[in-house]
């Protein structure tokens, strides 16, 4: 038997008949990118480096101006020591205060993100509400509501002295614990919103299926649910710290003047002192500071825990 081969059909070559050539294709995006970024990156321009470069003037000003006769930029680079060596107690107290209220917001946030994503069922909508509601109201209001709780005649502090945590004559007002319990207040929403946010994206099935492992529910969370949720861990920080670290009406309300924070002092000098000089190299100062500890942080934490 003969076995006939059917030979390929001929391509037409382009122009002879056969199809059109394809068009080139078109470059896509264009100018359409830059549009789009237009609008960002002309706000980022009018309200953070128009006013950074502004705040970097002003803290190489000399410091011999006042706000009667003006104030030159003379690059007196001193500024920054001056600031530092009258200053540097409140800056330090700062970050210990910032840090030691961002430790107890992950303690209280996780367990409080946790219940949310994984036993909450039919309440978890509503829980989130009740995490978010105070943010209905002030700031100021909700500062102002810790100095009537932890007032000397109040029940916290009746009911500590009841149990011999405080004695007698013992207050909780005008205190580091207080400035930090009202930090703790005011910023722990940032905190849960990104851990739930990185609890909620866990799949179930993982925990259980280190459970069929052998795995003690407690290594099952350090090594499954602990791993997996540390975006949040990392977003939930920096959220916390960084505005703790520069906040001042905790410490003005909450406290007394040894409890007095970097953004305190940076206030007084601004609006009362009238240093502008010392307060503009301290601003920086206190961006600088925190810029490099999240940079590093960020860094040992590795950036791919923020995916």
């Amino acid at each position: 038997m003969t076995h006939v081969l059917a030979a390929p059909p001929a391509q037409s070559a382009p122009g002879a008949g056969g199809a059109p050539p394809a068009a080139p294709r078109r470059r896509r995006g264009g100018l359409t990118g830059y549009l789009l970024i237009a609008p960002a990156a002309l706000w980022l321009g009018l309200f953070f480096v128009v006013p950074f470069y502004s705040l970097l003037a002003t803290s190489l000003y000399d410091p011999e101006g006042s706000v009667l006769t003006g104030y030159d930029v003379t690059y007196h680079w001193q500024n920054f020591v001056t600031a530092l060596a009258q200053y540097g107690e409140p800056l330090v107290r700062s970050l210990w205060y910032a840090a030691l209220a961002t430790a107890v917001c992950l303690v209280l946030g996780y367990v409080l993100a946790y219940a949310i994503a994984f036993r909450a069922g039919r309440w978890k909508n509503l829980l989130l509400v009740l995490v978010v509601a105070p943010f209905f109201t002030s700031f100021l209001l909700r500062t102002l509501s810790w100095k009537v709780i932890l007032a000397d005649d109040g029940f916290v502090v009746q009911a500590l002295q009841f149990v011999h945590l405080l004695g007698p004559d013992g207050r909780l007002l005008a205190t580091p614990v207080a400035v930090v319990a009202g930090l703790v207040y005011n910023f722990l929403p940032f905190m849960v919103l990104p851990l739930y946010a990185s609890l909620e994206k866990i799949d179930h099935r993982l925990v259980e299926a280190a459970g069929d492992l052998f795995a003690s529910p407690a290594r099952a969370f350090w090594h499954v649910t602990w791993p997996l949720s540390l975006p949040g861990v990392v977003g939930g920080t920096l959220l916390t710290f960084i505005p703790a670290a520069g906040d001042y009406v905790n410490a003005a309300l909450l406290g007394s003047p040894n409890e007095q924070m970097v953004g305190n002092v940076i206030q007084k000098l601004f609006t009362t002192t009238g240093d502008y000089a010392t307060a503009g190299a301290l601003s920086v100062i206190l961006m600088a500071v925190i810029v490099t500890m999240v940079i590093v942080y960020v860094r040992k934490a590795g950036t791919e825990d923020l995916l």
